[in-house]
């Protein structure tokens, strides 16, 4: 080959060879959204998780196309969810992934975002008063997946100040456990009483405290007593 053929040879190669390469990736594997699952998020505590997609030219840009999740959780760009949630239920938005390929490639992916209360504590048996005591029960639910070493207190407070212990309990709430009853009763003097249920939840592993307070609205009044 005359050395003016070569030249000419590798000169093509050089040009057309990256076009090719290009093309190559253009039409390279499908875009495809992995993350199909959330896992769920705790009330007031930090949560972060990164979407999931294979395929397409990077970088893939993600955002909300429909609905949204909690308060407190956004959607960077790069797919990381993130935030801390300040509400509870059930939360389904789409998530739109976009590549950066001309035209562009999107894909679309329903999900479910669970934020749960770490302890839930709600009313039992509502508090009532029978002659001079005032009793009832409060029920609590751990929600994680770490066990509890739970401390329950019921305080009945008159219109002076002065607080009576009415219930108090100490037990170990061991994950997943739900709709634990713990119920609590005194007699009391004769006065108008607030009630305040608090429990509060430890983690020694993770030096984590959670807490859950019950507090009714209205005075409970004794009438017998001295």
């Amino acid at each position: 080959m005359h050395q003016n053929s070569l030249t000419f040879v590798l000169l093509f190669a050089l040009l057309v060879g990256p076009a090719f390469a290009q093309q190559g990736a253009a039409t390279g594997e499908p875009l495809v959204i992995q993350t199909t699952s959330l896992h769920k998020a705790y009330l007031r505590q930090r949560y972060e998780t990164h979407l999931e997609a294979r395929g397409g030219i990077t970088p893939l840009r993600w955002e909300i196309a429909e609905g949204a999740p909690p308060a407190g959780i956004t959607l960077g760009a790069d797919g990381t969810l993130s935030g801390v949630p300040t509400e509870t239920g059930e939360f389904k938005f789409t998530v739109t992934v976009t590549d950066n390929g001309r035209p562009a490639a999107q894909r679309n992916q329903q999900l479910v975002l669970t934020v749960v209360a770490p302890l839930l504590a709600q009313w039992g048996r509502y508090p009532k008063v029978t002659g001079q005591r005032l009793e009832g029960s409060i029920i609590v639910s751990n929600q994680t997946e770490q066990d509890f070493d739970l401390t329950a207190i019921v305080m009945a407070v008159n219109e002076n100040g002065r607080a009576t212990a009415i219930g108090y309990q100490r037990v170990n709430l061991n994950k997943g456990t739900a709709d634990l009853e713990i119920p609590f009763g005194e007699n009391l003097p004769y006065g108008s009483y607030e009630l305040d249920a608090d429990a509060v939840a430890e983690v020694a592993a993770t030096n984590s405290i959670y807490r859950a307070r019950l507090v009714p609205k209205e005075r409970f009044q004794i009438q017998q007593g001295p």
